[in-house]
């Protein structure tokens, strides 16, 4: 048997502030609540292709899963979602007038190749890298 990954299908972050990070997710950078189960306290968030869960720590799944995020303990180093175009000063501009900041525009090696990015933190500290297309 042999194994082949098609992409990611989704991350979960844990958080104590859910309505906080689907504001971020779906405001900022343009997610959309594909689903909820409030009886785990789990929101699914659709990013393109793949998702990303948010999870309540105060709720079933979260108390599973130890201490909340914060400066002592991450959920994850960061994870990359690959955007269709890529406009640095627009991102740039965009996310700083949603309250947050933006790393400058450096050029990084991903799924597709070299190409522009950038880095952005989330309400809870998670950093999220914005990939454009390869050069």
């Amino acid at each position: 048997m042999s194994i082949r990954v098609l992409g990611i299908d989704h991350i979960v972050l844990r958080t104590r502030d859910v309505a906080g990070l689907i504001r971020f997710y779906c405001e900022v950078l343009g997610c959309t609540v594909e689903k909820r189960r409030d009886d785990l306290g789990l929101v699914h968030l659709r990013a393109g292709r793949s998702m990303i869960d948010l999870v309540d720590v105060a709720g079933p799944l979260g108390k599973m899963g130890g201490a909340p995020p914060g400066a002592e303990g991450k959920n994850l180093d960061h994870f990359a979602l690959r955007i269709e175009t890529f406009d640095g000063d627009a991102i740039r501009a965009h996310v700083t007038a949603a309250g947050a900041t933006a790393s400058s525009v450096m050029d990084n090696f991903g799924a597709e190749g070299n190409g522009p990015s950038l880095y952005v933190r989330d309400p809870d500290g998670n950093t999220v890298e914005l990939k454009g297309p390869p050069r």
